[in-house]
């Protein structure tokens, strides 16, 4: 257990990865990231297991499906009764840090005031998912900032005010940590950032200040040229949070490298999920609400990854389709924590080494508030169900789905054309389907009907 490396979980908030150089953005908006990917490893297809912000945190925090935890939608809190990736890491002797967004201590129902509400103020110590150190966070960020300006609270309930684009004002509340950093632990850094997540109140993506004139010659992707949604308006502003997001990645290499503690840090790169720019779930199976994601389509799960650092290294280029719910084995396999069972997911250590012979090259969803559905992605097709007449919001999980949307891949890579009905394609929807109860089962102990 000597010398255990130091961790970072830098991850953003409705990042495509296709706005990053190293996933074929033309524009210079990410060379950190593409640097540190040219160094460590790059997962060309890494899938979001939940769409929705609160759900893929809590998933992230706690190594268990949102329907597991209860926090299947937004505006419901952290359960006191299971174990998290703090509590783990911190009896593992590790000092922690998170700074930024939470979105795990409030509860109530969805898209309504909390009838438990810490949204705009200080979290409690006890709904902080175990971590004990470095506390510069916000439970709904959105709420308490906009773009520029804002506030934050510290390990003490102190609310910290910040002045600047809030990108950069996250990252330099995470770097005063090392201002206080005494090296006698290795640490477990997580930042939280928003970016680029839309303003909730204003209902923009905010970029930095000349972002719209800085990225107006940008290339669309080629879902939203199809597809229309409000691209034309937001992306550059979305491209400008981007390219702020990585350039505060730089700052915090740079200042790990001051230190001289880069050499002995893994830098885990991620987004919680994507966005489609309101260009999907226009359809009659909406059943709750969406803006731009709360999609199984590649647009809003597809997501940026990057590890460097320990045993992620070579500039390699992981082929294989994974899911991000296995960050958290993950993260504490990096400090020495075998959960075995107790958490999903992989050990992505394995599956780069080559480590899991009879692995499934696939990944799995579940999609809440737009509708109540599941998904399953594997290299040729996309397989998609929801809960006919049932409210995302209200329901975690049905007894009966249907289908809804299937694409081929290998010729329809933009996911225009759905198959889900086409007699051609009856054998390999039935395959899928097979494949999706697979995954319904193991992860909710449920097998479900699906119908045509």
């Amino acid at each position: 257990m000597a010398n255990r490396p130091n961790i970072i979980f830098y991850f953003t908030d409705q990042q495509r990865a296709d706005t990053c150089g190293c996933y074929g953005q033309k524009l210079d908006i990410t060379p950190r990231l593409d640097q540190m990917a040219s160094e460590g490893v790059k997962f060309e297809w890494a899938f979001s297991p939940q769409p929705v912000c609160g759900p893929c945190r809590a998933l992230f925090q706690t190594g268990k499906y949102p329907t597991e935890t209860g926090c299947f939608r937004n505006n419901v809190m952290l359960p006191a009764n299971v174990k998290t990736l703090g509590s783990y890491i911190e009896e593992a002797g590790y000092e922690t840090a998170y700074i930024g967004k939470w979105h795990l201590a409030s509860d109530g129902e969805l898209e309504q005031k909390p009838t438990i509400d810490h949204t705009i103020t200080a979290i409690p110590k006890e709904l902080r998912g175990g971590y004990t150190g470095f506390w510069r966070t916000s439970d709904v960020l959105e709420f308490t900032s906009h773009g520029y300006d804002g506030y934050v609270f510290d390990e003490n309930n102190n609310r910290v005010d910040f002045k600047g684009y809030r990108a950069d004002c996250i990252t330099d509340l995470a770097l005063e940590f090392f201002d206080q950093y005494d090296g006698k632990k290795p640490f477990f850094m997580t930042i939280s950032h928003i970016e680029p997540h839309h303003q909730n109140d204003r209902k923009h993506y905010e970029g930095p200040v000349g972002s719209k004139e800085k990225y107006a010659n940008y290339e669309a992707p080629a879902d939203l040229k199809a597809l229309g949604g409000d691209y034309e308006v937001e992306y550059p502003d979305y491209l400008g949070a981007c390219a702020s997001l990585d350039e505060n990645l730089g700052k915090l290499i740079d200042r790990l490298k001051k230190e001289g503690l880069y050499e002995n840090t893994v830098i885990i790169f991620g987004a919680d999920h994507g966005s489609h720019f309101k260009t999907r779930n226009r359809d009659g199976h909406l059943n709750g609400y969406d803006d731009y994601k709360r999609s199984g389509h590649d647009a809003a799960l597809r997501v940026p990854l990057v590890i460097a650092g320990g045993p992620f290294k070579g500039g390699k280029v992981e082929e294989q389709i994974v899911s991000t719910a296995s960050l958290p084995k993950t993260i504490l396999a990096l400090a020495g924590v075998n959960v075995g069972d107790a958490m999903i997911g992989e050990n992505l250590v394995d599956v780069v080494e080559g480590n899991t012979p009879d692995r499934l090259n696939e990944a799995f969803a579940q999609i809440s508030e737009s509708r109540c559905g599941r998904c399953i992605r594997t290299p040729e097709f996309l397989y998609a169900v929801y809960a006919p007449g049932v409210n995302g919001g209200v329901a975690a999980a049905a007894d009966v789905y249907a289908d809804d949307y299937m694409y081929d891949l290998r010729v329809d890579p933009v996911q225009l054309n759905n198959v889900v009905a086409d007699p051609a394609y009856a054998e390999a929807k039935a395959m899928l389907r097979t494949r999706l109860l697979d995954w319904i089962k193991r992860a909710e102990g449920a097998t479900p009907t699906i119908t045509d």
